[in-house]
């Protein structure tokens, strides 16, 4: 079968492996499609593990199922989830499934960017969701980034009329956008430094789209009447982000950091204000099985106009341009690649 392998962001090639053999608590998936994810062309993160092939946002149809899997059939139509948790760790049980080790340890093979996959017994157990008859596959592409954002804004704790700030407007950032207008956000003000990522925060949800080169938390003051933002989500790994969405925040704010940073990094925090304010400062990593299911729920009622945020549907063998699209983050905003013709 053919693999596009990541050698690094500028450098993905088209090889052959034979299609994985599977066990009898195992199975093999036929990708159908394959999204590329914003943390594929983190190339600091990606390089040291290179070569690999990656790709982890798939949707596709259930070819072999191994003689002891009951539940799934051949011909299925399925989202796979590639880090699936224990459940019963005490970061499970306390509903941190995304702290899991099992999580962070496990993985389908090779990678979705590839004609078929394995899917390992755990994840057979725990990450494989059929897909409703009505929902495509390239549909089934953003319920892992959907999940990761739906988890984002629940620990965040977003209430109908809240102000929101977007810090980034790439794919993350806009599906945050969305979301947000979706479950009744007040006023959404997105920042970005293109104005083609500006120009597609507006048509997503947000009220105003602003440069990041200005003084945002300002110019989120100007917009919000007079006021700062009860939210601000960080979709970008740049530090001075994290530094304007920290400074948009009103009393009793909370800022959400969905986006990393290089290794090494620090945010200086304020402490008096961040004391004396009752800021909260929080995390999002990943996405837990619930947070995959209100994805599907949100794509099959068309909560989030997921399709309309392809830009890009792309053959296996121009992985190399999927990559450069994603890795110039100029105008493109969802790139899918498709292994097999349809």
């Amino acid at each position: 079968m053919r693999i596009a392998k990541y050698y690094s962001n500028s450098d993905i090639r088209i090889e052959e492996m034979p299609v994985p053999d599977i066990g009898p608590r195992e199975m093999l998936v036929k990708v159908m499609a394959s999204g590329i994810c914003g943390s594929d062309v983190m190339e600091w993160y990606r390089i040291k593990k290179a070569p690999l092939v990656l790709g982890h946002e798939i949707a596709g149809e259930i070819v072999q199922a191994g003689d002891e899997v009951s539940r799934y059939r051949a011909g299925q139509r399925v989202f796979v989830s590639h880090h699936i948790p224990c459940n019963t760790c005490r970061y499970c049980l306390s509903g941190n499934h995304t702290a899991c080790e099992t999580l962070h340890t496990t993985n389908f093979f090779p990678g979705g960017f590839a004609e078929y996959l394995r899917v390992p017994e755990l994840n057979v157990d725990r990450g494989v969701f059929p897909l409703p008859d009505d929902m495509t596959y390239d549909q089934g592409t953003f319920i892992e980034p959907l999940a990761c954002v739906a988890r984002g804004q629940r620990v965040a704790r977003l209430e109908a009329g809240q102000s929101v700030v977007v810090l980034g407007s790439g794919i993350s950032g806009l599906l945050h956008i969305a979301l947000a207008k979706a479950l009744g956000a007040g006023r959404i003000i997105a920042t970005d430094i293109s104005r083609y990522r500006m120009d597609a925060a507006k048509r997503f949800g947000a009220y105003a789209a602003i440069s990041a080169r200005e003084n945002v938390p300002a110019r989120v003051r100007e917009l919000n009447d007079g006021r700062p933002a009860d939210l601000a989500i960080v979709c970008a790994g740049e530090l001075s982000a994290f530094e304007q969405g920290l400074a948009s925040l009103d009393r009793g704010g909370r800022l959400l950091c969905f986006a990393p940073t290089k290794p090494g990094v620090s945010l200086p925090v304020p402490i008096n204000d961040f004391w004396r304010n009752g800021i909260t400062i929080l995390p999002s990593y990943g996405g837990s099985p619930r947070d995959i299911m209100i994805a599907m729920d949100l794509i099959g009622a068309r909560r989030v106009p997921v399709e309309e945020m392809i830009t890009h549907r792309l053959p296996l063998e121009e992985a190399g341009e999927g990559f450069r699209l994603v890795a110039e983050a100029s105008e493109s905003i969802k790139v899918l690649l498709l292994p097999h013709d349809r």
